[in-house]
C-alpha cells in the first residue's frame, strides 16, 4: 500500500468502526428494558465504559481527519494559549478514555461476579490513576505528532498492567463460574493487547505496524458485540455463583 494512503485507510476504517459502536451503544441505551434485572447493574457499567471509548474514539479521528484537512499530520491548534499538535490532541483524548475504559471494567467484574473489591482491583485501580497522572506530564509532549520515546513505553506500562490484570479475572471468573459471554470477553482483550503491545514496543522503528491498530480495534468491537449480544439480546443467565 503506499504509505500517503495509509493515514486516509486507517482514518476511513475508524469512522466505519465509529459508526459501529456508536450504533451498538444506542442498542444498549434504548434497550435496557432487554436486560435481566440481576444484570441491569452489569450492563449499565459496560454501556458507560463503551460510551467513553467511542467518545475517546471520536476525538481520536476528528482530530486526525481535521489536521489532514489543515494541511497534514503536523497541522497544530492553539489550545489555551499553547500550540499543540492535531494528531497529539486525539492521543490524548483516547489515552485518557481507554484509561477509564479499563477502570470500569474492574467494576463490571466485580458486579458480574458479586465481589468485594481486593488488593487485586485496589492495585488495577491505582494503576489507572498512576497513568492519568503520567499522561498529564510534559514529558509526554502532546504537542509532538508523533509520541516521544521512552516515554511512550512508560506511560502504557500502567495500562499493561491494567490489561493484564482485568484479563486475568475475568478469564478465572468466567471458567470458575461457566459464563461463556465473559470468556469470550476475555479472550478478545487478550487479542486487542496480542496486536496492541508490537505497536507500542516498535512502532517508532516500523512505522507500518501502526496497522495492527486495526485488529486491535476490532477486537474492542467484538467486545461491544458478545457483551450486548449476551446481555441484551440473549437475556444471559447470571454466573452460577451469583445464585
Amino acid at each position: 500500500m503506499n504509505e500517503s494512503l495509509i493515514p486516509w485507510f486507517e482514518v476511513g476504517f475508524n469512522v466505519m468502526y465509529l459508526a459501529a459502536v456508536w450504533y451498538l451503544v444506542w442498542l444498549m441505551s434504548v434497550s435496557m428494558s432487554a436486560v435481566a434485572p440481576k444484570d441491569r447493574k452489569v450492563a449499565g457499567l459496560v454501556r458507560v465504559a463503551f460510551i467513553l471509548l467511542a467518545a475517546g474514539d471520536t476525538g481520536h479521528v476528528g482530530f486526525r481527519v481535521l489536521a489532514y484537512a489543515s494541511g497534514g499530520i503536523d497541522a497544530q491548534a492553539v489550545i489555551l494559549g499553547s500550540p499543540m499538535s492535531l494528531i497529539g490532541l486525539g492521543m490524548l483524548t483516547t489515552s485518557v478514555t481507554v484509561t477509564l475504559f479499563y477502570m470500569l471494567l474492574v467494576y463490571v467484574w466485580q458486579r458480574r461476579n458479586r465481589e468485594a473489591a481486593n488488593w487485586a482491583t485496589n492495585l488495577l485501580q491505582v494503576a489507572g490513576v498512576v497513568r492519568l497522572m503520567m499522561l498529564a506530564l510534559p514529558g509526554n509532549d502532546w504537542g509532538a505528532s508523533v509520541p516521544p520515546q521512552p516515554m511512550s513505553l512508560y506511560r502504557n506500562v500502567p495500562l499493561m498492567v491494567q490489561g493484564a490484570g482485568i484479563l486475568a479475572l475475568i478469564l478465572f471468573s468466567a471458567y470458575r463460574n461457566h459464563d461463556t459471554t465473559f470468556k469470550r470477553i476475555g479472550w478478545m482483550i487478550a487479542v486487542s493487547f496480542a496486536f496492541y503491545t508490537p505497536v507500542i514496543l516498535f512502532a517508532q522503528q516500523v512505522p507500518m505496524l501502526g496497522l495492527l491498530m486495526i485488529p486491535k480495534t476490532c477486537a474492542y468491537l467484538a467486545i461491544a458485540i458478545i457483551a450486548y449480544r449476551g446481555l441484551w439480546s440473549q437475556g444471559l443467565t447470571a454466573p452460577k455463583s451469583a445464585g
